[in-house]
Parts: structure tokens; C-alpha cells; sequence
């Protein structure tokens, strides 16, 4: 971060302050999370890839700490921005290029966080878009991630069976990345506190993939 600042270059900074936002977020700490977020808005150029970013990060801290308000006025920027983006020629899994397809799965996420039953709809079109017929050709761990948003939503609406498959279907899938690993875990605690039959099951499958990452 210093490196950047000394080098003048404000993406790189503003990159650095967006990185420690998500850690910190993972850690649960979302007060400060936001606060990483903002810190890194106010140094991104205008129109990049760290300022969309960045905005969206802070829009995930706010659902997570239960901040409607801020929540909606941060996904309404991320499309915005988004839009006036455009499309990529050559679409990347890269953090630090934003790819303007991500702003669905993106909401998807924030809404379920948010515990907005609104994020069933889009976590279904992430699925129906990448995943058609049930054969996942192309961003598979978009359709992982989008699945667990599924499940968390569901959950909300006391629809355990639903939430169960979603959740079996990102965790045996096998493209739940560490990084999403704690969400994947909230959701099987949140449904072992609703003490389905399926709970086991979905305890066992985490086991195994937590049990897959140590062994690679």
C-alpha cells in the first residue's frame, strides 16, 4: 500500500484498501470492513474496476450489518457503474478486473445477506444463466456461490428441503473455493439449528470437502 501511494498510482491503492475489506470482512468484522471500503472509493478513479469494487464491498459489510438503506444505494452504483462499463471482449475469473456479469451474481449475494427474500430471483437467474439444463459449462464457482446464496434465502423462508439441495448442490459440486468456505459453513450450521434430516448429510459433505482442501 505504501508502494502505491509512493508511486502514485491511486487504482493500486485504492486495490490494496479493497483487498484488506474483504479479509476483514471474512474475519466479521463489518464495521471496519465498510469503513476499508469507503477509505478505498475515495482514492479509486472514477469509472474503474477498484471503484465498483470497492462499492461493492462496502454493500456487502452494510448487509451484514443489517444496513438496509446503504445496502440498496450500493447495489444501485455497483449496476450503474456496471453498465456504463460495458462488456469485456475476453470475460475473466480475475479480481481485479470487474467483469459486469458478476453484478447479478453480486446482488444475489447482498440481498441474501441482507435477508431480502428478493435474492431468491436472482440467485435462480445466476443459476439459469451458467448452469442451463443442469450442466455447468461455463463460471462454475459463480454457480457454487450463487447456490449457497440460494440456500441462505431459503433458510430465511423456513423452506428447508429446498435450502438443503441448493446447499448439497454447491458443496458436492466441488467448486466452493476456500475463500467461500466459511459461507458455505454458516449455512450448514444454520440448518443443523433447524435440525432437518438432511442436516447430517450436509454436515458430511462439508467434512469432505474441508477434507478435500488440507489433502491438495
Amino acid at each position: 500500500m505504501t508502494l502505491a501511494r509512493e508511486a502514485e498510482h491511486a487504482e493500486i491503492e485504492a486495490w490494496c484498501y479493497e483487498t484488506d475489506a474483504w479479509r476483514i470482512l471474512t474475519d466479521g468484522d463489518y464495521v471496519r470492513a465498510a469503513e476499508l471500503s469507503r477509505t478505498a472509493q475515495s482514492i479509486a478513479p472514477a469509472g474503474s474496476s477498484a471503484l465498483i469494487q470497492a462499492t461493492a464491498q462496502e454493500g456487502r459489510a452494510r448487509a451484514r450489518l443489517g444496513h438496509g438503506k446503504e445496502t440498496y444505494l450500493a447495489i444501485d452504483r455497483v449496476q450503474k457503474m456496471s453498465d456504463a462499463l460495458g462488456l469485456p471482449d475476453r470475460p475473466m475469473e480475475h479480481h481485479y478486473q470487474y467483469d459486469p456479469a458478476k453484478s447479478l451474481a453480486y446482488t444475489a449475494t447482498t440481498l441474501a445477506w441482507l435477508g431480502d427474500s428478493a435474492a431468491e430471483g436472482y440467485a435462480r437467474e445466476v443459476i439459469s444463466r451458467l448452469n442451463p439444463g443442469g450442466e455447468t459449462t461455463n463460471w462454475p464457482r459463480r454457480v457454487a456461490s450463487a447456490n449457497i446464496d440460494l440456500a441462505l434465502v431459503l433458510l430465511a423462508g423456513s423452506r428447508l428441503d429446498e435450502a438443503c439441495d441448493a446447499a448439497q448442490k454447491a458443496i458436492l459440486s466441488g467448486r466452493v473455493v476456500p475463500s467461500n468456505h466459511w459461507r458455505a459453513l454458516e449455512v450448514v450450521k444454520a440448518v443443523e439449528a433447524r435440525k432437518p434430516s438432511e442436516a447430517p448429510d450436509l454436515r458430511e459433505a462439508y467434512e469432505e470437502l474441508m477434507q478435500e482442501g488440507r489433502s491438495r
